[in-house]
C-alpha cells in the first residue's frame, strides 16, 4: 500500500509550483515503524519529518536510504540536544525562546542549524507560532541570532471546509514568504500543505509539503 501511495502521490504532485519552484514532499512519519518508513523511502521518498523527539531517537539508526531529516513537531527546549547535528531542517521554530536556545546550543556545538519560522496563519489558540503580521519583525530578530540559518516559513492551515478562506490564508503566507525572500537569498522554503489541503497550498505557492496519511494511511494512536 505504501509503495503504491508514494507512486501515486509523486505522479499527482506537480514537479514545480506556479512560481516555478521545485515542490519537495516530506513524509510525516509520526507513529510509523522504521519498516514502513524504509518502504516509503524505497518507493521514492527523499525527505522524512518527525513530530516527536523520542520517536526520532528510537528510529534514527534504523532508517535506510539516507533521506533528509526534518523535525516538524512542537519542540521543547530541553530536548534540542537529542536532535543537534542530525536534523537537516527544523520546521517548527514557533517561539522566541526556542530560537534563542537552538541558537545557543548550535553555537556551543560549533554547527549551524537550518530553520523555518512557524506562522500561526489562522490565529488558532490550539496552535503555536508567530502571528502573520509579526513575521517580518520576527524574521529579523531570529536572523540576528548566531548559528541559525533561516530558510523560510512554515504554516498549518486551519481544518475547515471553507475553501475560499484556506485559499486566502495560503495566499497571504506566500505573500509574506515573497516579502522575506526579497530581502534574503537564503529564504527558499515555504512549508505548507498536509494530506487534506496540499493542492490548495501548492496552487498558492507552497514548495514543501508534509504528508502522512496520504502515504501511510490513517494513524493508529493505540499503538
Amino acid at each position: 500500500m505504501i509503495k503504491e501511495n508514494v507512486k501515486n502521490l509523486l505522479a499527482e504532485i506537480p514537479e514545480k509550483n506556479p512560481f516555478g519552484e521545485k515542490v519537495t514532499l516530506v513524509a510525516a512519519v509520526k507513529l510509523q515503524t522504521a519498516q514502513a518508513i524504509n518502504e516509503a523511502v524505497e518507493a521514492g521518498i527523499t525527505d522524512i519529518g518527525d513530530n516527536h523527539v523520542q520517536e526520532f531517537r528510537d528510529k534514527f539508526s534504523f532508517i535506510s536510504g539516507n533521506p533528509k531529516r526534518h523535525f516538524i513537531g512542537h519542540l521543547q527546549t530541553n530536548k534540542i540536544k537529542y536532535l543537534l547535528g542530525k536534523v537537516d531542517l527544523y520546521h517548527s521554530v514557533d517561539r522566541m525562546n526556542l530560537a534563542e536556545e537552538l541558537s545557543k546550543k548550535s553555537a556551543a556545538a560549533n554547527l549551524t542549524s537550518n530553520i523555518l519560522i512557524q506562522i500561526n496563519v489562522g490565529n488558532e489558540e490550539s496552535k503555536g507560532g508567530f502571528a502573520l503580521e509579526e513575521a517580518e519583525q520576527t524574521y529579523k530578530k531570529i536572523k540576528a541570532l548566531p548559528a541559525l540559518n533561516v530558510q523560510g516559513l512554515m504554516a498549518m492551515l486551519p481544518f475547515s471546509d471553507d475553501t475560499a478562506l484556506l485559499e486566502s490564508l495560503a495566499k497571504k503566507m506566500r505573500e509574506t514568504y515573497d516579502l522575506l525572500r526579497a530581502q534574503d537569498s537564503n529564504i527558499k522554503y515555504l512549508s505548507m500543505g498536509m494530506s487534506g489541503d496540499w493542492q490548495i497550498c501548492v496552487n498558492a505557492g507552497s514548495n514543501m509539503l508534509r504528508l502522512g496519511t496520504s502515504i501511510f494511511g490513517a494513524r493508529n494512536y493505540n499503538k
